[in-house]
C-alpha cells in the first residue's frame, strides 16, 4: 500500500480556551489543510512523544493538542477537571478553534478513552476515527493475565526476556514491586525494546496528578460507552501491535467489532508505540484510511 506524500511543513503552536477558561495549546505539523486531530495517551502525556506519528505529517496535516496541565497547556484551577469525561469539552473547544464542522480524530492508548467519550457525546462532529493501541478500559474489555502471557511468550528469544518475564510473573502473582513494573517496560515496545524502554524512563512528560485523576470514579460507564459506539455511524480504524501486552491482537479484534464500520489492522512486530516500530507502515496505513 502506498500513498503519494507531500512535503511536510511545521506550522507552529496555537492556543485556545477550554470551557472553564483554561488556556490550552495545540501543535500543528505538516502541510496546510484540514488536520487529523491526535489525542495523546499516557494518560496525560504531552503530545511531544507522538512525534508526527512516523511521518504521517508528510501525507496529512496533524493537530496535536497538549492535554490540560501538560506541555504548553496551562494547569487548570480545579484538579477535578483532569477526569477524562470532563475533558470532552476541551476536545469540542479545539474543534471550534480549528473551524471544523466535523473532524477526523485519532487517539493513542489512554487518549482513546477521551476520543470515545467525545464520539459518544458528539457523534455528528466526528468524520473518521483512528484508534492506535487503544485502552480497553472505556468499553470494559477484559484483558486477562493469560492473554498477556501468550503475547509475552512471543518475545522469549530476546536477550532481555528472562529478567522482564520473571518480573511479569511476580506481578501476576500479586507480589510486585516498583522495580518489577519498571522491568517489564521492554514488553511495551516491538523493535529495539530494551533500549527504548531505557530512554522512556529518562523522560517523564506526564503530569502525575493529572494522570491519577484521569480515570477517577464516575468518569464513564463501560456499558453506556459500548451502547453509544454501537450507534456510531462513522468509519473506524483500530490498530494493534502484534507484541502489545496492553491490547493483545486476539482481544483487539473484538474491540473493533463494537463499531458498525470498523477496519482492524495488526502491525507485525509492533508493540504499543507502532510509529516507532514500523513508521512507514503506520503512516501509510492511516493516510490511506483518511483518503
Amino acid at each position: 500500500m502506498t500513498v503519494d506524500a507531500v512535503p511536510p511543513r511545521i506550522v507552529g503552536v496555537t492556543t485556545f480556551d477550554a470551557p472553564d477558561g483554561t488556556r490550552l495549546a495545540c501543535h500543528h505539523v505538516g502541510a496546510q489543510g484540514e488536520p487529523l486531530v491526535v489525542l495523546p495517551g499516557g494518560p496525560m502525556h504531552a503530545a511531544a512523544y507522538l512525534g508526527d506519528l512516523g511521518g504521517l505529517s508528510a501525507y496529512h496535516p496533524l493537530a496535536l493538542p497538549d492535554p490540560r496541565g501538560t506541555g504548553d497547556s496551562a494547569v487548570p484551577a480545579d484538579p477535578a477537571t483532569y477526569r477524562c469525561d470532563r475533558q470532552v469539552g476541551d476536545v469540542e473547544a479545539l474543534r471550534i478553534h480549528l473551524g471544523l464542522e466535523r473532524m477526523n480524530l485519532a487517539a493513542h492508548s489512554a487518549g482513546a478513552t477521551l476520543a470515545l467519550l467525545y464520539a459518544a457525546r458528539h457523534p455528528e462532529r466526528v468524520g473518521r476515527l483512528v484508534l492506535i493501541a487503544p485502552s480497553p478500559r472505556p468499553v470494559g474489555l477484559e484483558i486477562t493475565d493469560a492473554d498477556r502471557r501468550e503475547v509475552a511468550e512471543l518475545r522469549r528469544d530476546e536477550p532481555w526476556f528472562p529478567e522482564a518475564f520473571a518480573a511479569f510473573e511476580r506481578i501476576w502473582a500479586g507480589g510486585a514491586t516498583p522495580e518489577d513494573w519498571a522491568a517489564i517496560a521492554p514488553f511495551t515496545y516491538g523493535r529495539d525494546a530494551a533500549a527504548r524502554a531505557r530512554r522512556a524512563r529518562e523522560v517523564n512528560r506526564h503530569h502525575p496528578q493529572a494522570a491519577a485523576g484521569y480515570y477517577a470514579d464516575g468518569a464513564f460507564a463501560p456499558e453506556a460507552v459500548r451502547s453509544a459506539l454501537g450507534r456510531l455511524r462513522v468509519p473506524v480504524l483500530l490498530i494493534a501491535g502484534e507484541f502489545d501486552v496492553g491490547l493483545p491482537p486476539a482481544r483487539a479484534g473484538g474491540y473493533a467489532e463494537l463499531f458498525p464500520q470498523a477496519e482492524f489492522a495488526v502491525q507485525r512486530g509492533g508493540g504499543h508505540f507502532p510509529w516507532l516500530d514500523d513508521p512507514a507502515w503506520l503512516s501509510q496505513r492511516i493516510a490511506a484510511f483518511l483518503r
